[in-house]
């Protein structure tokens, strides 16, 4: 793929290339910083917390591929709860005049950005994606880039220029250029099918990774590389910590250290993994390198210590553990010294995740109203509930921490049901996202680009 930067309506100069496509990883793209005009600064928000920014995108193209990057970066932008996509029909016919925007009729509409794009057939089985964003404010251009692909590749090219204008309008990276693991649940309610799947954040896209033969659980996305651990029966009646690789499709066990090894995590920098091993009734958790296989026990097993989760920088881990009497989430160093406790509400804490941006710990609490998704700051203040139901579990954070999935379980006449959902760290925008099967344990993974 090339990508192309394009100043307002001069010569245009190629920045680079990448290579090709992994076994189940989207194809790679070089990296290069947004491109800003000379014309005008950046676009500048304020507020968007409060009120979402109206954004008018115009179609790339009236239909095909063209209208369907456009039905994307709109989705994504929306679903993100800071953008309003102002609807195309209000448009004024001949707002682009030779290829510059007719100011005074996008602000009529109250319009902060607008974004312009076109899809051209490059040949050869490439498609030649242009978008600008425009600041109608400051009447400039702010980003204009084009991007030369497979035409497969389409909806990916959509996530990247989606992520280019929220970082242009918010002033932070975005999230739609990642991939979430997940385990897809089929079959009868009593025998269960559940297969380690991966998807587009968005749920489009879903590729099955293992058969189903052997149940699979709990799969983590390394944060560097394209690699998954997760826990299957696959060797035995016991559980086991597996590495699955995204590109090559192998999968190998990570050691055999008691009588089961669950919840895997992975250090910031991807090269070691935590994870929980059983012993005589109890668990410790265990810090192993993923180059050489070296252990090192982080607590003891006297009580039952769990699911382990890096701070961002890897000087903490939070875990939860029942060494108080109840279950509760504790925070300790990252060589297993200082251990504090965090929780101490009138119910369990189980799963606790850390926030990209350090600055909340995600958990699941069970307590006398039912299950809940929370969050609350590293040292245990500010705790609330950003969702309630019958069964909500696994928390996950996107990367740039400002928007959390789990999953929700409801029962049914036949059983039960699980879908993945995402919500806000604020608490709102709950949103769906559609799985082909039932769906459990999501784990978001970093930005691909």
């Amino acid at each position: 793929m090339t990508r192309l930067l394009l100043p307002p309506f001069s010569r245009r100069r190629l920045l680079g290339t990448a290579g090709a496509a992994s076994l189940v990883a989207p194809a790679a793209f070089a990296q290069t910083a947004p491109a800003t005009s000379n014309n005008g600064p950046a676009i500048q928000v304020s507020g968007a917390q409060n009120a979402p920014i109206p954004m008018a995108i115009m179609p790339f193209a009236a239909q095909g591929v063209g209208a369907q990057i456009t039905q994307v970066i709109t989705d994504d932008l929306s679903h993100s709860g800071l953008f309003r996509a102002i609807d195309p029909s209000s448009f004024v016919p001949n707002s682009i005049n030779n290829g510059t925007p007719v100011w005074q009729n996008w602000s009529l509409l109250g319009a902060q950005g607008l974004v312009t794009g076109d899809v051209q057939d490059a040949g050869g089985g490439q498609l030649r994606v242009e978008f600008r964003l425009w600041n109608v404010q400051q009447q400039a251009q702010v980003q204009g880039t084009a991007y030369t692909t497979t035409k497969n590749n389409w909806r990916r090219i959509a996530h990247i220029i989606a992520d280019s204008i929220y970082q242009q309008m918010i002033g932070e990276k975005g999230y739609f250029d990642s991939r979430v693991a997940f385990i897809s649940v089929a079959g009868q309610v009593t025998s269960p099918i559940r297969r380690l799947a991966i998807m587009d954040y968005d749920g489009a896209n879903v590729q099955f990774l293992t058969n189903g033969a052997n149940m699979a659980l709990s799969p983590q996305y390394n944060p560097t590389r394209q690699q998954l651990a997760f826990v299957s029966f696959r060797d035995g009646s016991n559980p086991r910590v597996y590495l699955f690789d995204l590109q090559t499709g192998a999968t190998k066990l990570v050691g055999g250290f008691g009588e089961m090894t669950i919840g895997p995590r992975f250090s910031p920098d991807g090269n070691s993994l935590l994870m929980s091993v059983s012993h005589n009734g109890g668990a410790s958790i265990v810090k192993t390198d993923l180059s050489g296989g070296n252990m090192v026990q982080l607590t003891d097993s006297s009580s039952i210590n769990v699911t382990p989760c890096y701070s961002p920088d890897g000087s903490q881990i939070v875990f939860n553990s029942d060494r108080d009497g109840n279950q509760q989430l504790f925070v300790m160093n990252a060589d297993g010294s200082g251990v504090k406790r965090i929780s101490f509400g009138p119910g369990q804490y189980a799963e606790p995740a850390w926030s990209p941006r350090g600055d909340l710990i995600a958990y699941t609490f069970w307590g006398s109203g039912g299950f809940s998704i929370g969050v609350m700051a590293p040292d245990g203040t500010g705790e609330r509930i950003l969702s309630q139901g019958y069964l909500v579990e696994g928390a996950t954070f996107c990367p740039n921490g400002r928007v959390i999935m789990f999953y929700r379980e409801s029962p049914t006449p036949s059983g039960h049901s699980a879908r993945l959902v995402t919500i806000g760290v604020d608490g709102f925008n709950e949103r769906l996202v559609d799985t082909p099967t039932y769906a459990t344990d999501p784990s978001w993974g970093p930005l691909l680009t």
